[in-house]
């Protein structure tokens, strides 16, 4: 059921602006969750680790290449990026050398996904919700309250799922995209001005910054909101101004990006978590010789318990920061089940717009990404609701069959 890749540790922590969640955002070393891509995976069975493997550095050519992130410095991809960058160079002893790009040096998130995919990069991190129409079924991750509240589990999930490191991946790739990895930057809140999100009315009117995703576009209409795609370069002005009165994204970002200046209030929803990629141009990738394919798949292997930790300590620390504000006071709720189940009822019909509208294997992508997650963490990715109203139609079912047995 699922693909174990390579050293499987605790999983990495999870959810966009982003970066993080909405349209990219600054900066963002996220762990790798190793996603898992056939080449990726193959190397690592079929070389069993490269020469470093023993604490002795591979012997190969100097080579140089770059890496491209849709966050800035200090943000959990460049915190991640640099840090692979340190593996590579430290088990090619200096040979292989990697330079990494914060977001807006080479371009646009859109720019970006180009690069890799002609060669201009060879290395890059990716959010699907910027390759939704590249990849519709990439949309997936926009599905919100699929997963659940534990994110290491989560993480165990995108490190292990075969519809997502085997199904989602193989959709990549036929576009030039070979994930390494899939990994979270963290739970996903809510901000806002004038209202305090805690309802689906609350959501009434209300003009939602967005990524460029029609599955988020419909995620939050089904609330009854007014989503307006923005690029997370544009959104500080644009909530400052009032274009758009709330977004989306992990606590580091909101705080790292100053939104909590210009936003009153924060909801702790955990409705999904920012999922990213961590990527590699497959032309390249393929070329490599096995030594340097071996470091670059042992470096994404080390990386994943380091990318876990890395966004966990900055979602906690900036949690702090945020609430020891006093200059820019933010007054921070957290939903309770019941009103989190609210949301849930409302975003369930959105799954059915992902099947009708994901891509050709949208639907065999979530069936097996719903039984993965129900696997792996012993919960239904139904409402409770449903699951009890349905678990009552099989009991009456089996009662029935025994009266019929017994007669």
């Amino acid at each position: 059921m699922f693909k174990k890749t390579g050293l499987l540790t605790g999983a990495i922590s999870l959810s966009f602006v982003l970066a993080a969640c909405g349209g990219g955002n600054e900066e963002g070393g996220n762990e790798n969750t190793d996603g898992g891509n056939a080449g990726g995976n193959d190397a690592v069975e079929n070389n069993g680790g490269n020469e470093g493997g023993d604490g002795e550095a591979a012997d190969v050519d100097p080579q140089e290449w770059r890496f491209v992130v849709e966050e800035t410095q200090g943000q959990v991809q460049y915190v991640y990026a640099q840090e692979f960058a340190d593996l590579v160079s430290e088990k090619s002893d200096g040979a292989l050398t990697i330079d990494v790009y914060e977001f807006g040096a080479l371009g646009s998130e859109v720019d970006q996904v180009e690069q890799l995919t002609d060669g201009t990069v060879e290395f890059a991190i990716i959010s699907p919700g910027f390759t939704g129409t590249l990849v519709p079924e990439g949309n997936i991750f926009a599905l919100q309250f699929l997963f659940g509240d534990d994110q290491r589990t989560n993480q165990d999930i995108l490190n292990e799922s075969e519809a997502i490191n085997d199904m989602l991946a193989s959709r990549y790739e036929e576009q030039g995209i070979m994930p390494l990895s899939f990994w979270t930057e963290g739970a996903m809140q809510w901000t806002s001005n004038d209202v305090q999100l805690t309802s689906p009315e609350d959501f009434e009117g209300f003009q939602m910054r967005t990524q460029e995703s029609p599955l988020i576009l419909e995620s939050y209409e089904a609330y009854g909101a007014n989503p307006t795609a923005m690029s997370w370069g544009e959104l500080y002005t644009g909530l400052q101004q009032g274009q758009v009165d709330g977004q989306e994204n992990p606590i580091f970002f909101i705080a790292d990006a100053n939104f909590n200046e210009v936003q009153d209030y924060m909801t702790i929803s955990n409705h999904n978590m920012y999922v990213t990629m961590t990527t590699v141009n497959p032309e390249f990738y393929e070329g490599l010789g096995d030594a340097e394919r071996s470091i670059i798949d042992e470096a994404v292997e080390e990386m994943r318990d380091r990318g876990f930790d890395i966004q966990e300590e900055q979602n906690n620390d900036f949690l702090s920061d945020i609430e020891d504000d006093s200059e820019n006071p933010t007054e921070i709720y957290e939903l309770t089940e019941e009103e989190r189940d609210a949301f849930r009822e409302l975003a369930m019909p959105v799954r059915d717009f992902y099947r009708e509208n994901g891509g050709d294997m949208a639907g065999e992508i979530l069936d097996q990404l719903e039984q993965d997650i129900e696997d792996m963490s012993g919960e239904s990715t139904e409402p409770e609701g449903d699951a009890e109203e349905n678990g009552g139609e099989e009991n009456m079912e089996e009662d029935a069959g025994n009266e019929e047995d017994a007669e």
